[in-house]
C-alpha cells in the first residue's frame, strides 16, 4: 500500500523555504518530516519559476522528490478550477500508483480556504485521510462530517459555498461514460455537469442543440451513467422514416397489420424494456405518434398496430431536437403536455462557436484520429497541421459544429500529399464546405407543384439567411440585423422567432 500525500503549495510553504534561519518548515514540509509517505504530489498555482526553488528545497528537508501538477487559475478561490484541477490530480495519481494499491492523504493546511473545501468533499468522492498542520499543536488527523462543511468555509461568499454545496450534492466526478465528449470550455462543463446529475434520476431528458453538437454522444452518455446501463439503449431517427413506419418501429405490428406484415414484430419500446430509448429529431413525430407516445410516458403501456392487446414497458426516453420545441408547442406543431413530460431534465449543449477553446482541443484529437484510422493505408503518412492552418480552423465560425470540423479536417488531411498540412489546404477544404452547403441550401428553382408549397420556401429562405447572418456575426443580434438589411435587432428578434431560428 502506496501513502502519498496530496497538497497545495500555499504561501506559508514558498515563505518557509526562503527563511534564512532554517527552523521553519512550512505546513507540507512539516507533515513530511512528521509522517511515513512514499510519495508526495503538490499541486501548484503559480508558474514554474516560483514553485521550483521550493521543490528542491522540500526534497532536501524531507528526503523526497515530489511531483508537481501545474494548475493555472487567474482566481485562487474559483472553486470550478480549483476542484477540477484536484480531481485532475487525483486521477492521475490513481493512475501511477493503481487505486487498489493507494492510500492518499490531503493537506487541508496549505492554500486559500476554497481549497480546503474541496479538498474535504473530495474526501468522500475518492476516499483520503485529511490532516492539519501548526507550529503550535503539530500535525493532526481531522474527522469531518460532511453535512457541516459549509462552517469550515466562514470566509467564502454565499455563492461560492453554494457552488461547492452542489458539487457535494452532485455525482462522483468518476464518470468515464463522458470521456469521450472532449471540451475545456465552461459552457460544456457545464452540460455535461447536468447530464451527469440526470442520469442517475430515472425520468425523461431533452437534449437541445443544433445539428452537430453531439447530441447523441450526450444520450448515450446519460444511459450509460443510469442505473439502466446494463440494458439496452435504442435509438431512432424520428425524421427519417414515413409514419407509418415510425409508428411500427417504435411499437411493433401484428402479422397481417399492412402489407408486408408477414410476420409479428417486436418495437423498440418491448426491445428496450428495462433500457432506454434515444429519439432523435423528437420534434418531426406526427400528431398522431405523439398522443401514442404520450401515453407510454404516462401509463407505460401501448398496442402494437393491428393489435388489441395492451402491452406494458419500462422504458426511459432521452430525445433530442435543434428545434425550439415551447415555439413548436405554441404553433401547435408539439403536444403540450408531451413537452411537458419529456422536458423533465433538459440538457442545452451550446454551439462550438460558443465553446470557447475547444475548438483546438478538437482539432488535434481529430487529426490524430485521422492519423489512426488511415495508418494502415500503404501511402498513408501521418499529417500535422501548420500554425497558419490551426490559425485558419479557429476563425471559422463553424455553422455545421464538430460534425463540420470533422469532416473539413479528413478532407484536407485525405487531399494534402505532404505531412505538413498548411493553410491553403484547409482553406480549399472550408471552399469546398461551403460550396457543398450552397448546393444544398438552394431552394430557388424547385419544381412547381409535387407539394411545392410558397410558404415553406420563404420560410427556408429566412431561415438559412437568419441562421448565416448570425454566424458571420458571431451571434451578435445588432450586426446581424445590419448584414440582413433589417431596422434593428428587435425586428430580428421577431423574425427568430417567427422562423424558429434559435441562438444559445
Amino acid at each position: 500500500m502506496k501513502r502519498i500525500l496530496l497538497a497545495w503549495i500555499g504561501d506559508a510553504d514558498l515563505r518557509a523555504s526562503q527563511s534564512e534561519s532554517g527552523e521553519e518548515k512550512g505546513p507540507i514540509a512539516q507533515v513530511a518530516c512528521a509522517r511515513d509517505f512514499d510519495g508526495v504530489v503538490l499541486l501548484a498555482t503559480r508558474s514554474e519559476p516560483i514553485w521550483k526553488p521550493y521543490v528542491a528545497w522540500f526534497s532536501r528537508v524531507t528526503k523526497l522528490v515530489p511531483k508537481v501538477k501545474q494548475v493555472p487559475m487567474a482566481d485562487p478561490t474559483d472553486f470550478r478550477s480549483i476542484y477540477t484541477g484536484a480531481v485532475k490530480a487525483i486521477r492521475e495519481t490513481e493512475s501511477a500508483y493503481g487505486r487498489d494499491h493507494l492510500r492518499m492523504t490531503y493537506h487541508l493546511s496549505p492554500g486559500t480556504p476554497a481549497m480546503q473545501a474541496v479538498w474535504i468533499i473530495l474526501s468522500k468522492m475518492y476516499p483520503a485521510d485529511l490532516i492539519q498542520s501548526s507550529r503550535q499543536k503539530g500535525v493532526q488527523n481531522v474527522e469531518f462530517p460532511f453535512d457541516i462543511f459549509a462552517e469550515y468555509i466562514p470566509e467564502t461568499s454565499a455563492a461560492s459555498a453554494g457552488e461547492v454545496m452542489s458539487l457535494a450534492q452532485g455525482v462522483a466526478p468518476a464518470a468515464p461514460e463522458f470521456g469521450d465528449i472532449l471540451h475545456a470550455s465552461d459552457e460544456m462543463q457545464q452540460a455535461i455537469r447536468r447530464a451527469r446529475r440526470m442520469a442517475l434520476f430515472d425520468v425523461p431528458v431533452l437534449v437541445l442543440g443544433e445539428s452537430g453538437t453531439g447530441k447523441e454522444l450526450f444520450a448515450r452518455a446519460i444511459h450509460a451513467a443510469s442505473s439502466r446501463h446494463a440494458q439496452p439503449l435504442l435509438t431512432l431517427n424520428c425524421a427519417a422514416l414515413p409514419e407509418d413506419l415510425v409508428e411500427s418501429d417504435l411499437f411493433g405490428h401484428e402479422k397481417g397489420a399492412f402489407t408486408n406484415a408477414v410476420t409479428m414484430k417486436k418495437g423498440r419500446f418491448e426491445l428496450a424494456d428495462k433500457g432506454s430509448l434515444f429519439l432523435d429529431e423528437i420534434a418531426e413525430l406526427s400528431p398522431a405518434i405523439q398522443a401514442k407516445l404520450l401515453r407510454v410516458l404516462q401509463e407505460g403501456e401501448f398496442t402494437r398496430v393491428g393489435g388489441t392487446k395492451t402491452l406494458r414497458c419500462d422504458v426511459r426516453i432521452i430525445g433530442a431536437t435543434n428545434r425550439n420545441l415551447m415555439e413548436q408547442v405554441r404553433r401547435g406543431k408539439f403536444r403540450e403536455d408531451l413537452y411537458y413530460r419529456l422536458a423533465v431534465g433538459v440538457i442545452l449543449l451550446p454551439p462550438l462557436r460558443k465553446r470557447s477553446g475547444d475548438v483546438r482541443l478538437l482539432v488535434d484529437a481529430i487529426v490524430g484520429k485521422i492519423n489512426r484510422k488511415f495508418s494502415s493505408q500503404v501511402t498513408w503518412e501521418n499529417k500535422t497541421l501548420t500554425p497558419g492552418a490551426v490559425n485558419r480552423l479557429l476563425q471559422h465560425a463553424w455553422p455545421g459544429n464538430v460534425r463540420e470540423l470533422q469532416n473539413v479536417l479528413t478532407r484536407a488531411l485525405v487531399w494534402c500529399g505532404t505531412k505538413r498540412v498548411d493553410e491553403a489546404a484547409i482553406a480549399d477544404a472550408l471552399a469546398t464546405e461551403s460550396l457543398a452547403e450552397g448546393e444544398k441550401e438552394t431552394v430557388l428553382g424547385r419544381d412547381l407543384g409535387a407539394g411545392f408549397q410558397l410558404e415553406e420556401v420563404l420560410a427556408e429562405i429566412a431561415r438559412q439567411n437568419i441562421e448565416r447572418a448570425l454566424v458571420l456575426s458571431r451571434g451578435n443580434k445588432t450586426q446581424a440585423a445590419k448584414l440582413l438589411g433589417l431596422p434593428s435587432y428587435q425586428t430580428l428578434t421577431n423574425w427568430m422567432t417567427k422562423y424558429e431560428v434559435v441562438i444559445s
